[in-house]
């Protein structure tokens, strides 16, 4: 309808430049209408008759712009236009050809829909204007002999690299655009801004087909899952899945190690469709490598059920992380941790060190009589063998400079975590608050005069944005708050100060006290540890709740397991995933400490690696400029499997440590998961150079899109306004309706 009316299309208009073809003065045609105003009001108010001035005005405008009309079509209004020279341009038909493209929409897959809609639609006419390039792409672009013989779908996409192909491979002016057929699914790789704009660096714009729907209303994929690539035997560590879906429904989720289930949990998925992230609890078991397959149940009519499932592995360190605990006073919380650790069997070596009188300690959990024969470490070396340390009712006047400098280190260089509890002589109360101890901790302790420690009843409370595992009670969120809801009163509090909180705290629990809200669990990252404070006895949960309740003990657990968790060993080895759907290029990186937890800037690092189906090999690990401790290694996973990865240092003949990961190289995934159009993607890559994006519905418009473009050889084309059928039909409706007008009201 538009192209009836303006004889010619809203991208010529969008496009070309309007101008008076006439070159007459403008400012004679603003003379002329003038005078046509003057003429016409004095003709109307001398043959007024009756008629009231709001009438006369009415036909007065009618007839002014019949006149201004028709004068402005003498001046010949008039698109000037830039348009690709027929015949001397080439254009790129660029069409995905990957697994994703094979997927139906109704009787037809995407690619033979987008292959009949264009044949049936403009690529007979570029064909004619232009030398048209058929290519296909994957992972690689390559030539098409027609469209009705595209290769067998390919593995992976790689949008980003196919344009460059093309537009590397193109000579010097000769491509005026690329036209782009897909369904937006990169999986290879990513299509990054700096990527884009390199692309748009060409000058040639890619005008962009989207094929697909947005929505896939029948399929439910399981994104993503993160979790730590590594942990403790017997620990439970927590998962964070993402499922993608396009209705509401309940998703079974499943976990197996193996062919068998460790986890299970039903999500709910609301209404609107997008992305739903939940987090699932697993024990991991006992050491050695976890091959973990997370897997949702398929809906009702779902047909690609590959995006239903991720792998990924894990490695349980067989070390147990230790903790160290130091009492100054028997007291009923020191009693009851201990309980529920030891009953529990917690995967941790749990050492305690009691005071008994002031020179005296009495000592569980140790390995030998000489660990911590004389109380609490003298020397770096013994503090820093464990992985956190658990500060109670001991006064800071308890241990030397020397020794307060060392749990400083501790948490800064070490990397160990601090928990400091709430006691008589703990905190503020024993002093802390004057010592270099003081800057570890998530809050600013008072130099107090005052005792900060009282001996009376305070709710526990979780705040709503609390997503701690562990402050996780329950898997479900609505039952873990109701859990913590009907939480008794904790037997004492110490008073922290919410303003002396530092900048980065985090509080994981707060406290109910005399009509105001006390910071209760905090935490912060210090150096290359973390710092914790307990403001508060646990031990009233035990003795307030039934016998065989196990809140204390899950509380427990889980605080010492969040302690422990993150703390670094000398050696530790990294990659930036665990999981790779297709073949891959896998990135290590080894962090590593000597003795004294320095960073080691030269050490021996080899990596033994475990391929599928080959023997181990060992590859020395290359330090990286300018950082400290860093050594990389890149290594091609080739195989579909389980590698697994093991990192030795040494330093001048000592071996520092070792540190494990695995990871798993499937083929053939990615192309199955985001299978939905995105279009998001295409419009971006479209307007970034200069295309257009076109849904299928509106593929007809291409043609005249890619002929304006700014590439290519051009010409300049002058095409007229003047008689355009809007400007006869405006004629005839503005004659038509003063005549109606006169008629009604009477001849005038």
């Amino acid at each position: 309808m538009f192209e009836f009316l303006f004889k010619y299309p809203r991208t010529t208009f969008e496009q070309g430049e309007f101008l008076f073809a006439r070159g007459w003065p403008l400012w004679v045609l603003g003379v002329l209408v003038a005078a046509a105003v003057v003429a016409i009001a004095i003709s109307l108010t001398r043959n007024r008759n009756d008629f009231g001035w709001t009438k006369l005005s009415v036909i007065g405008l009618l007839q002014v712009a019949v006149v201004a009309t028709l004068l402005t079509m003498l001046w010949q209004p008039s698109l000037l236009t830039e348009t690709l020279r027929p015949g001397d341009n080439s254009i790129a038909l660029l069409v995905d050809t990957s697994a994703s493209m094979g997927y139906g929409e109704g009787e037809l897959s995407r690619l033979q829909l987008a292959v009949r809609a264009l044949q049936d639609g403009p690529l007979p006419e570029l064909e004619d204007q232009f030398d048209i390039e058929l290519l296909g792409f994957a992972d690689q672009v390559i030539g098409l002999p027609s469209l009705d013989s595209v290769p067998a779908p390919g593995q992976r996409t790689d949008i980003g690299e196919a344009l460059l192909s093309v537009l590397r491979g193109a000579s010097a002016g000769a491509l005026a655009a690329i036209v782009l057929v897909s369904d937006g699914a990169q999986n290879t790789g990513e299509l990054d801004p700096a990527k884009i704009a390199e692309i748009a660096g060409f000058g040639v714009p890619v005008h962009t087909l989207g094929v697909g729907r947005e929505v896939l209303v029948e399929d439910i994929e399981l994104e993503n899952v993160v979790l730590s690539s590594r942990s403790s035997p017997g620990s439970t560590i927590s998962a964070q899945v993402s499922i993608r879906h396009g209705q509401a429904g309940i998703a079974q989720l499943k976990v197996y190690d193996g062919d068998a289930i460790i986890a299970s949990e039903a999500i709910e998925l609301p209404d609107q469709a997008g992305i739903t992230t939940r987090s699932i609890d697993i024990n991991v078991g006992e050491a050695g490598i976890r091959d973990l397959r997370f897997a949702i149940d398929a809906f009702a009519g779902e047909t690609n059920t590959i995006n239903n499932v991720q792998l990924r592995p894990m490695e349980v360190a067989e070390r147990r992380r230790s903790v160290l605990y130091v009492e100054g006073e028997p007291r009923w919380e020191y009693k009851f941790i201990r309980r529920a650790i030891v009953a529990d069997e917690v995967p941790l070596r749990f050492v305690t060190l009691l005071r008994t009188t002031p020179n005296k300690f009495y000592r569980q959990g140790v390995t030998s009589g000489e660990e911590l024969a004389d109380g609490f470490p003298t020397e770096e070396e013994e503090l820093f063998a464990y992985d956190a340390l658990v500060i109670g009712s001991l006064e800071a006047a308890a241990l030397t400079e020397a020794q307060q400098q060392m749990v400083y280190e501790f948490v800064s260089r070490r990397g160990g975590t601090l928990l400091m509890l709430g006691a008589r002589r703990g905190l503020a109360d024993g002093g802390w608050g004057a010592t270099v101890v003081d800057d570890v901790l998530p809050a600013d302790l008072p130099l107090v005069e005052a005792p900060t420690f009282i001996r009376e009843p305070a709710t526990v409370l979780l705040p709503a944005d609390s997503e701690s595992l562990i402050t996780r009670l329950d898997a479900d969120d609505d039952r873990n708050g109701f859990i913590w809801a009907d939480m008794p009163f904790l037997k004492d509090i110490q008073l922290i100060n919410p303003d002396r909180l530092k900048p980065g705290a985090e509080v994981l629990l707060e406290a109910g006290f005399r009509g105001e809200t006390w910071p209760l669990l905090i935490r912060h990252r210090f150096g290359q540890g973390a710092a914790y404070i307990l403001a508060g006895s646990t031990w009233g949960w035990q003795m307030s709740q039934d016998y065989e309740d196990q809140t204390h003990e899950i509380f427990w657990r889980q605080l010492l397991q969040g302690l422990t968790a993150s703390v670094p060993e000398p050696v530790t080895l990294t990659t930036e995933r665990v999981y790779y759907g297709d073949q891959a290029a896998v990135t290590f990186r080894a962090e590593v400490r000597d003795s004294e937890y320095e960073p080691a800037t030269s050490a021996s690092v080899n990596l033994a690696i475990d391929a599928p189906g080959a023997n181990r090999q060992t590859v020395a690990m290359e330090s990286v400029p300018g950082v400290p401790g860093r050594y990389e290694l890149t290594v091609d996973a080739d195989m579909a499997g389980i590698y697994r990865f093991e990192a030795e240092a040494s330093l001048e003949g000592d071996v520092l440590g070792s540190s494990r990961v695995a990871i798993r190289r499937e083929d053939g995934i990615s192309e199955h998961f985001q299978v939905q159009q995105n279009r998001v993607l295409l419009e971006r890559l479209a307007a970034a150079t200069g295309g257009q994006y076109f849904s299928v519905d509106d593929i007809d418009d291409i043609p005249e899109a890619v002929q304006f473009s700014p590439a290519g050889i051009i010409e300049r084309r002058l095409l007229d306004l003047w008689n355009m059928p809007i400007l006869f039909l405006m004629l005839i409706m503005l004659k038509a309706g003063e005549w109606v007008l006169r008629l009604t009201w009477g001849r005038l």
